[in-house]
């Protein structure tokens, strides 16, 4: 889109473009100037500016690929050294700008800067090293990168923190909160003289990222606090909202009834799970039964683009029920190549599952015809939110499919149907999650 960020921020606000058409993650980098010393680069994550008596605060310092970008676009609004750097949270996209304005005071004989960060941190990072192949293979996945490499060398913090921390710098009050939410290690950041509030990813102008599907443990109930916890900030509330990806959003009463409605978003699925879970019911159950609240299924700030409802309900089963789903023979379950070599004896063989699949996604892309959406949600170019029962013969044919493929992987035939089926599924996604895995294995089935 050709439009300032504010202008993009309007429309969004006013569902006059959707969230796909201006993804909260792929914003152009460019600076916004908000006046009184504040500026904001939106990137691959965002980055929030201060400039104080004694230098520059930044709220998140960008991703590797983007770090020299994000230093030069700083570099064309302030000369200052950095004084502070303030993570909201540990994830690659936010923590890889502190070494490029290291290396410029080298040059120029500035102290280094101060990181500052949740006590937890340091151990992600621990986690992050010892993971960097599996976190290798799951963002090549969600991400559609093949060739991408998880980093294994960190800018640790210099100063951590519990629950909260006051800092002053400069003259300037910086206040850092605690929140479990996407991480266990999250930080909002509040500039209470400039009414400025860093979300970090506790706001991403999508459906909260609180249940990624190859990711560990989220914190729906407690994000849900801490967004109702940002509303009371004050005495005087914020201004301006700055998130973690996305565009910002101005004015005291749209911050209000937008924390409001995530919180909302987060509390009810919450609370649905939880009542299903007291009532013995199985996940699957679950997962087909729990809907977010149809009032905030509209809003453009909780669009499915990341993340699904669907997912997040998983995390709170994960959370406050453990990995067993309730059926018994998942508790142990058997080998899926014998499961797989069971079933495609009982229907004649791995083409017959493979065309029993293909019978379904060709009577999906049938009733398809006519373009039913689910739920009142908003129809995403790039991807189609399909009826119920749209989805239910897609979800049927990529079950079937995978029993063909397990159980002769070698096949073409039920390779070229593996291959159809998933891609039909990335295209009837709305979720960058969902896209990545589907397309995944399109690609495996289609080399």
């Amino acid at each position: 889109m050709g439009d300032d960020l504010l202008t993009v921020a309007e429309k969004l606000w006013n569902g006059e473009v959707s969230p796909l058409e201006a993804h909260p993650w792929f914003q152009e980098s460019k600076l916004l100037d908000f006046g009184n010393n504040v500026s904001f680069i939106p990137s691959f994550a965002n980055v929030t500016a201060v400039s104080t008596a004694d230098g520059l605060v930044l709220v998140d310092t960008g991703s590797a690929p983007l770090a020299r970008q994000v230093h030069g676009i700083i570099r064309t609004w302030k000369p200052d050294r950095l004084n502070t750097a303030i993570y909201s949270h540990g994830h690659i996209d936010h923590v890889f700008g502190v070494p490029v304005f290291e290396e410029e005071g080298k040059n120029i004989g500035w102290p280094d800067p101060v990181v500052v960060a949740h006590k937890d941190m340091p151990a992600r990072f621990d986690r992050y090293i010892r993971t960097a192949g599996y976190n290798s293979l799951i963002n090549q996945r969600q991400f559609q990168l093949p060739e991408f490499k998880w980093p294994t060398v960190y800018r640790y913090p210099d100063t951590t923190y519990d629950l909260d921390l006051t800092m002053t710098i400069g003259g300037e009050r910086v206040e850092l909160y605690h929140a479990r939410g996407e991480t266990d290690d999250h930080t909002f950041t509040w500039f209470p003289q400039k009414r400025v509030l860093c979300t970090g990813d506790l706001f991403i102008w999508a459906s909260p990222n609180a249940g990624n599907p190859q990711k560990v443990q989220r914190y729906a109930s407690e994000w849900a606090q801490a967004l109702r916890k940002m509303i009371t900030l004050g005495p005087n509330p914020p201004e301006i909202l700055l998130p973690g990806h996305g565009v910002p959003i101005i004015g005291k009463e749209r911050i209000h009834q937008a924390l409001t409605d995530v919180a909302e978003y987060l509390e009810s699925l919450l609370d649905q799970t939880l009542e299903l879970m007291n009532q013995g019911a199985k996940l699957n159950d679950i997962l087909h039964s729990v809907k977010p609240p149809q009032n905030l299924l509209d809003k453009p700030y909780l669009q499915p683009v990341y993340d699904e409802p669907e997912f997040i309900v998983r995390n709170i089963f994960r959370q406050y029920g453990g990995w067993w789903d309730g059926n018994p023979s998942t508790l142990k379950p058997a080998k899926e190549v014998k499961i797989s070599h069971e079933l495609a004896e009982l229907a004649g063989g791995a083409k017959k599952l493979a065309q029993r699949a293909l019978d379904l996604l060709n009577e999906a892309d049938e009733l398809d015809g006519n373009r039913l959406f689910s739920g009142g949600t908003l129809p995403i170019s790039g991807g189609r939110i399909k009826s119920e029962e749209v989805e239910d013969l897609l979800k049927v044919a990529s079950s079937l499919v995978e029993f063909a493929y397990v159980s002769d992987p070698d096949d073409k035939d039920v390779c070229e149907v593996r291959a159809k089926v998933y891609e039909s599924l990335a295209k009837a996604a709305t979720s960058t999650m969902s896209k990545g895995v589907y397309m995944w294995a399109a690609k495996e089935s289609s080399s």
